[in-house]
């Protein structure tokens, strides 16, 4: 038997609708990830093992609200709140780590974070409100199959089954659709980089 790995988007939907089993999968499926990046902040296991579940219970908050929004992908949503929740701690205990500059450690080497600037944020989303106005140039059957890909991480076997039409059908048209992205942008020479 073939183990089918359902997207996040799926898990989720079937955590709303009822189904506790799917967010047990979403947990096991990142929590190495979210473990790891909260305890590479705070090497401190119980610590991290309270965040990490302070982490999970604003998931299951939000999620059980309807107020989750689906737009970004699950994984960095949650890591966002971990984020969040590890700078919570720290303004409680007000101990931000200490480190002290020298010629084989610089401070900015431990101070790479995924957080955007606000400048990257800013240009990070008209770069999605762009792609957005082309996507939404592209022929109805191409910008379905390329949401479903791109934007609802659906396989091509998921796509043809949700269409009704085949694999082969499905990929011709993400194909075609990002032929028709490409030729647009080299028209209009329009920069989609942040």
């Amino acid at each position: 038997m073939v183990n089918i790995q359902l997207p996040d988007a799926s898990l989720v939907k079937e955590y709303v609708a009822g189904n506790e089993d799917a967010l047990a999968k979403l947990i096991k499926r990142h929590e190495s990830k979210i473990y790891g990046f909260i305890y590479s902040k705070i090497p401190d296991k119980d610590i991290t093992n309270d965040i990490f579940q302070d982490t999970f219970i604003k998931v299951i908050k939000t999620l059980k609200s309807n107020s989750y929004n689906e737009e970004g992908k699950f994984l960095p949503w949650v890591m966002r709140i971990s984020h969040n929740l590890v700078v919570d701690h720290f303004r409680k205990t007000k101990k931000m780590p200490m480190f002290r500059e020298t010629e084989e450690f610089s401070i900015f080497s431990i101070m790479s974070d995924d957080c955007q600037t606000i400048e990257n944020k800013i240009i990070s989303e008209q770069v999605q409100m762009d792609l957005k106005k082309l996507i939404e140039g592209l022929p109805a059957d191409q910008k379905e199959v390329l949401i479903m890909r791109m934007y609802q991480d659906m396989s091509f076997k998921e796509i043809s089954e949700s269409t009704g039409v085949s694999i082969n059908t499905a990929l011709g048209r993400m194909r075609y659709a990002l032929m028709n992205l490409r030729k647009v942008i080299d028209k209009h020479q329009i920069v989609l980089t942040n």
